[in-house]
C-alpha cells in the first residue's frame, strides 16, 4: 500500500508558514495561540483568442441553470446562444436577462439542433440528466452536467460508453473537483501532514424553508404554460400538480434525495482529494422529521461507508451527515482524520491541528485516569521507581500545531470549474471529472437511498462500477 509520505517535525515547520506551538506546565493542558491565515493563491486568468468562440446552451433554466450560465458568461469566449425549459415564463425572464437573440424552445431537442450551439448545460431535474447528456454527446455536443449524473445507477455504464463512442467532453458540474481549497487540502495530505488516514467525517445542515427545497410557486401557473408531459418523461404519469414541478426535489420520482443533491459534493471533494475511487459498503439511516408537506424524501440522513485500502490510500470510514432542521444554522464542514492531525475544510478555507503526545507522564501514569491508582501503596512505589529508572530525561510537554490557508475573497469554485470545463472543449483534453468520476461519485449516493428504502447493507464495486 502506498501511504502519505511521513513528514519530520523539521519538514513540517518549513512547510507550515503559520504556525503556532504551545506548551505548559501540565503535559496534558495546552492552548494555542491564535494565528493568521495564508491566502491560497488564485489560479491565473487564461487569454483566449478573439475569434475562438464557443456557442453555449442551458437545458433547464431553473435556480441552477440560470446560476450556471451566468458563471459561465463569465469566462472569455464563451457566447449565449439558446436555451430550453418546461416552463414559459422561465423562457422570458431567460431573454429579459441575456437578451432576445437567445433561441428558447420548451423541447431541448431543438436546443441539440442547432449548428450553432458548440456545448451544453444540462440542469434538469435529476431524473433526466442520463437521457439529456446522452442525446446531447450523440449530437456533437460537449456537455457540463449537473449532478448528480445520473438518477439511476444502471445508467452510468451507458453514459461512459457514450462518452468514449462519441469522444465529447463531460464534466460533472460537481465544483469541488476544481477547487483551489480541495487542490490544496489534496497538496497537504500527500504531503503527509495527518499521518495515516483512519476516518473522514462531513456534514451539510441546512436551516430554512428554501433549504429544505420549498421553492415558490407562482401564482397564475397552469398547463398552458408548463409542458407536464415533457417534464414527466420517463417518471411514472401523473395529473398534473405545480408543487411536483417546481419543488421536484422532494420527490423520488424526480430526484435524488439528500445524498443526489449534497453529498455528491461531499464524495467529489474526498474523491478528488484521495485519488479514490470510492466505498465497498454503504449504509445509511435518517428520516422525515420536520418538512411533512407532502414530500416522500427524508430530511435528516446519515450515511456510513467502508472504503477498502488500495495503492492510493488506506481504508478508512467515511460519516456523512445531513439535517434540514439545523437549530444551530446549518453549514458544511469536512474533516478528513489521521493519526498525528487533522485537517478541516470549511467554506472558504482550511485548518490543519496537529497534537505532538509523548508517552504519559509519571503524574499521568500514577495520579490520573489509569489502573495504577488502584494498586496498593507499595506495589504503586515499585511501579514509580521502576519508570524513574526507565525514564531519566524530564517529561515533555504537549505541543499543538494549527496551520490556516483562506480563499481570496469572494472565489467562487464553479467559475474554474466552467474555466476548466471550457478549455477542455478547445484543448479537446479531458478533465478529473469525467463519466467515470462522474459514475463514482453519484453511485454511492444514489446507492445511499437503496439503503435507507430498502433497509440493508449495499455492496458497491468501486472499480468495475457495478452493485454487488
Amino acid at each position: 500500500m502506498k501511504e502519505p509520505k511521513q513528514t519530520s517535525r523539521r519538514d513540517f515547520i518549513r512547510i507550515a508558514a503559520t504556525t503556532a506551538l504551545a506548551a505548559t506546565a501540565a503535559p496534558a493542558i495546552w492552548t494555542p495561540r491564535k494565528i493568521h491565515a495564508m491566502e491560497i493563491p488564485a489560479r491565473p486568468a487564461k487569454r483566449v483568442a478573439p475569434n475562438d468562440r464557443i456557442g453555449l446552451a442551458t437545458i433547464g433554466m431553473g435556480i441552477i441553470g440560470f446560476i450556471d450560465t451566468q458563471t459561465a458568461l463569465q469566462v472569455p469566449g464563451v457566447e449565449f446562444v439558446a436555451a430550453s425549459d418546461c416552463y414559459d415564463a422561465r423562457l422570458v425572464r431567460t431573454k429579459e436577462v441575456f437578451g432576445d437573440h437567445v433561441f428558447t424552445a420548451r423541447a431541448y431537442e431543438e436546443i441539440l439542433a442547432r449548428t450553432d450551439v458548440d456545448a451544453v448545460i444540462v440542469s434538469t431535474p435529476d431524473h433526466w440528466h442520463a437521457r439529456i447528456g446522452i442525446d446531447a454527446m450523440e449530437a456533437g455536443k460537449d456537455v457540463y452536467g449537473e449532478k448528480p449524473m445520473v438518477q439511476q445507477v444502471k445508467d452510468g455504464p451507458e453514459m461512459i460508453k457514450v462518452q468514449k463512442q462519441t469522444r465529447r467532453i463531460f464534466q460533472v458540474g460537481s465544483q469541488r473537483a476544481s477547487s483551489i481549497i480541495y487542490d490544496k487540502v489534496r497538496e497537504l495530505y500527500q504531503a503527509g501532514l495527518i499521518g495515516v488516514l483512519n476516518m473522514v467525517e462531513a456534514s451539510y445542515n441546512r436551516n430554512s424553508a428554501l433549504g429544505a427545497w420549498q421553492y415558490s410557486i407562482p401564482p397564475s401557473v397552469s398547463e398552458k404554460n408548463i409542458d407536464w408531459k415533457r417534464f414527466l418523461g420517463p417518471a411514472r404519469k401523473r395529473s398534473f400538480d405545480p408543487v411536483r414541478f417546481f419543488r421536484w426535489r422532494n420527490y423520488w420520482d424526480y430526484g435524488t434525495g439528500i445524498p443526489g443533491d449534497l453529498y455528491v459534493h461531499l464524495f467529489t471533494g474526498i474523491h478528488h482529494v484521495l485519488d479514490s475511487k470510492g466505498p465497498n459498503r454503504i449504509m445509511s439511516t435518517g428520516g422525515l422529521r420536520l418538512w411533512k408537506d407532502g414530500r416522500d424524501v427524508p430530511d435528516i440522513m446519515l450515511g456510513l461507508y467502508d472504503y477498502p485500502e488500495t495503492k492510493e490510500h488506506p481504508p478508512f470510514t467515511l460519516a456523512l451527515q445531513t439535517n434540514f432542521a439545523d437549530g444551530g444554522g446549518g453549514g458544511s464542514r469536512s474533516r478528513l482524520i489521521g493519526d498525528e492531525g487533522v485537517i478541516a475544510i470549511d467554506w472558504d478555507g482550511i485548518t490543519i491541528s496537529r497534537i505532538k503526545s509523548p508517552p504519559p507522564s509519571e503524574d499521568e501514569l500514577v495520579k490520573g485516569y489509569n489502573s495504577v491508582r488502584t494498586f496498593s501503596e507499595s506495589v504503586q512505589q515499585e511501579f514509580v521507581e521502576e519508570y524513574r529508572a526507565r525514564h531519566l530525561a524530564p517529561d515533555r510537554p504537549r505541543l499543538s500545531e494549527t496551520q490556516q490557508y483562506k480563499a481570496p475573497d469572494g472565489y467562487d469554485s464553479r467559475y474554474d470549474h466552467f474555466t476548466n470545463f471550457f478549455t477542455s472543449v478547445r484543448t479537446r483534453k479531458q478533465i478529473i471529472e469525467d463519466t467515470t468520476f462522474g459514475l463514482r461519485a453519484a453511485a454511492p449516493a444514489v446507492l445511499t437511498n437503496t439503503s435507507y428504502l430498502e433497509n440493508r447493507v449495499v455492496k458497491w464495486d468501486p472499480v468495475a462500477l457495478k452493485v454487488k
